[in-house]
């Protein structure tokens, strides 16, 4: 029994020293696993900072591109009224005062004004909106009154009380009109 006291004593003795020994590989493998999760979390952040970093700057030069682009919207809204009255003053002229000789030159002079600011919107990619004959669409169109009439489908556009303006892909006004509806 005492031997195989000692036989037990021998063999646990083994097993301790034999673990002693593992246990710095373990260790050692639990640390290098660590270090290669740690490295792998580093990768990942450093992709995600240069995603965010790129979607940043993309964003920016989207917005930059769009403040360039309609960044005369304000002025260019403020020119619509000066149109405005341009043409309002050019449709009141009647036929004699067209006749007039003094006349007609002060007319040429504000017709060649009115197509002067008609060629800066065209340059500046101002358009006018089509309204009549159109289907309402109030995206454009500002729907002002309803026009009693069996010449047009209802919902079309039978009178512009002013017109509309785009500016590229925006709106700048609407065009104000009258829609047509049964009688």
């Amino acid at each position: 029994m005492i031997q195989d006291d000692e036989h037990l004593h021998e063999e646990a003795e083994a097993i301790r020293r034999e673990t002693a020994k593992g246990a710095p590989e373990v260790a050692e493998h639990d640390h290098v696993a660590e270090l290669e999760r740690q490295l792998e979390e580093a990768k990942s952040a450093a992709l995600y900072a240069a995603a965010e970093t790129q979607n940043v700057r993309r964003r920016l030069e989207a917005e930059k591109s769009q403040a360039s682009a309609y960044a005369a919207a304000g002025f260019a809204r403020d020119m619509l009224a000066i149109k405005d009255h341009l043409d309002r003053a050019l449709a009141a002229v009647s036929d004699e005062l067209r006749a007039d000789k003094v006349a007609s030159q002060f007319l040429a002079g504000i017709e060649s004004t009115s197509r002067e600011i008609e060629s800066v919107f065209q340059r500046n990619g101002i358009t006018r909106i089509t309204s009549i004959g159109e289907a309402l669409d109030p995206h454009r169109h500002q729907a002002m009154m309803e026009v009693p009439t069996d010449d047009a489908e209802p919902g079309t556009i039978v009178d512009e009380l002013q017109a509309g303006y785009m500016m590229k892909d925006r709106l700048l006004r609407p065009a104000l009109v009258g829609v047509a509806k049964k009688p």
